[in-house]
């Protein structure tokens, strides 16, 4: 293309100078404007068609079916069922007491001129099997038979239960009060200070820790059975030894009693490094 034609032709020219324009490329792009100019026109009457078509037939009828009327709920106040209490149950019936024959015989004297036969005292045969009493009275035989015991129903005192000799033997693993070292826990931490003694093997080997001692106590504040349940086994011995020099405790107390029992008592080993 000569350079005086440059300025005057179209854009597509000087793209497509010196290739091939039938090849389809060239042609699309010259005729883009005139088919987006038909494709927008055709588009716009198709709506235009719809719109029209639409208004001249009418908008059509919808119908809606019968609003349903809904009224509020008027909520009636229930009226709670009479509880009918159960009917008491039927009165216990005391069988009476059982009759035990007695016999008239007194200490009294009396002197008069004959003595009736009414008055006069029973024979020894007739008082092994009778009980005596202030008067004459039929019943059963006395032979050893125990009269009810007097009902308590309704006054209160209620009878503690027996104490069996065989409980105060009994190692309780659980108790009411715990044993503890008399004067309590200021009075066991001054005893650990005065008697308490890090073993030297421990110390070298930094060890520390807390070591768990079981032992009995009994009802004497004895001590008993000392052995370390858990812990480092570098100051076990030593947790052993301070259980055993101290002393009596203060034993356990089960229903107000002083009962023997287990206790497990932790002793905290901790180095002082200033």
């Amino acid at each position: 293309m000569e350079v005086s034609t440059i300025l005057s032709a179209d854009i597509l020219d000087i793209i497509f100078e010196g290739r091939n324009k039938e090849y389809g490329a060239y042609e699309l792009r010259r005729s883009y404007s005139r088919r987006l100019t038909v494709s927008i026109t055709v588009m716009l009457l198709l709506i235009g068609l719809l719109l029209s078509g639409y208004f001249l037939a009418g908008k059509p009828v919808i119908q809606t079916a019968n609003a349903f009327e809904i009224s509020d709920p008027v909520l009636e106040a229930i009226q709670p069922e009479e509880e009918v209490p159960p009917p008491p149950p039927p009165p216990k019936q005391t069988p009476p007491p059982q009759q035990i024959e007695t016999r008239q015989f007194t200490s009294q004297m009396r002197i008069v001129e004959e003595v009736k036969p009414e008055e006069r005292p029973p024979e020894q045969a007739e008082l092994e099997d009778t009980r005596i009493g202030t008067l004459n009275q039929e019943g059963l035989k006395d032979e050893g038979i125990v009269a009810p015991p007097i009902e308590t129903a309704g006054t209160g005192v209620i009878e503690a239960p027996k104490r069996k000799d065989e409980d105060l033997d009994k190692v309780f693993l659980k108790v009411e009060i715990e044993s503890q070292y008399p004067g309590g826990l200021s009075a066991w931490a001054r005893f650990l200070r005065r008697n308490l003694q890090y073993p030297q093997a421990a110390a070298d080997n930094e060890v520390q820790g807390t070591v768990v001692v079981q032992f009995i106590v009994d009802r004497e504040g004895v001590v008993s059975d000392v052995e370390a349940v858990s812990g480092p086994q570098e100051l076990r011995a030593e947790a052993v030894r301070v259980i055993k020099k101290s002393g009596n405790w203060t034993p356990a107390v089960q229903n107000n009693i002083k009962v023997k029992s287990y206790k497990k008592q932790p002793i905290t080993f901790v180095l002082n490094n200033e």
